[in-house]
């Protein structure tokens, strides 16, 4: 009874897995209000160090989701949430060969990254179990899909392939090569939004804070650029059939 819960709730949560930020927004408004706790209580190295870690977690969790989706073939990692869960094949080559779920991996370092660079730990806490609790009820959900779509071929991957944390041996070859077309035709959003979330912190870090200091100019610079590159790849998409690749 409590596992077909987690299956039901998990199906919900598929549709707006890429929304869960935006019910945190409250909590970041109140803490980037605080301003930099850790540069202002451990000293601007700590605070630096803490930045920095910030930025390579966002930036990892873009990698994997990059390394992912680059070799995917075509229905499998499925982005559509009219339809819920999809998939025509079982993936296990490639990143899936060291974890189930690397997309969700990657995710989860993107949203903790983002709360690092807060300098508030408590909200870096929350979130990591919010996200325990929520990816838990998805991958339960897309769990029992896979199981009655795939059967025996899905509980042997399952078998040797951890669901989250990835394992370090095991590795096998994608099926497929690299396509850089795929990246920007699928990942061109996240990888905007992961650079969004981190400027929105750093400008709330310097305006909110009744003695911030100004923000510097380069990046609002960097903001426009990114802007323009993803509505470019917008514009390609909508009116080109560039991007498409066969079988991806």
């Amino acid at each position: 009874m409590l596992h077909q819960r987690m299956v039901s709730s998990g199906h919900f949560l598929f549709r707006w897995r890429s929304f869960l930020l935006l019910g945190f927004l409250p909590l970041f408004v109140w803490a980037v209000m605080q301003g930099k706790t850790i540069e202002s209580g451990w000293g601007e190295i700590a605070g630096g160090i803490v930045s920095v870690l910030a930025v390579l977690l966002v930036i990892g969790g873009e990698a994997i989701r990059i390394g992912t989706v680059g070799f995917v073939p075509r229905g499998t990692s499925g982005r559509n949430t009219d339809k819920g869960q999809i998939a025509e094949r079982l993936n296990t080559s490639g990143l899936y060969t060291l974890t189930r779920n690397p997309l969700y991996l990657g995710n989860c370092m993107m949203y903790l990254g983002a709360a690092l660079y807060t300098q508030h730990l408590w909200i870096v806490a929350i979130l990591a179990l919010t996200l325990a609790l929520y990816y838990e009820r998805i991958i339960a959900a897309e769990e029992s899909f896979l199981f009655e779509k795939f059967g025996t071929d899905y509980t042997a991957w399952t078998k040797v392939t951890p669901p989250f944390f990835p394992r370090l041996h095991g590795w096998q070859r994608p099926d497929m090569p690299f396509s850089i077309r795929t990246v920007i035709r699928r990942e061109h959003a996240s990888i905007l939004g992961g650079f969004v979330a981190l400027y929105l912190v750093e400008l709330g870090l310097h305006t909110l804070p009744a003695t911030a200091d100004a923000i510097d100019p380069r990046w609002h610079i960097a903001l426009g650029v990114a802007l323009v590159a993803d509505l470019v790849v917008i514009v390609i998409k909508s009116q080109t059939a560039w991007l498409a690749v066969e079988g991806r």
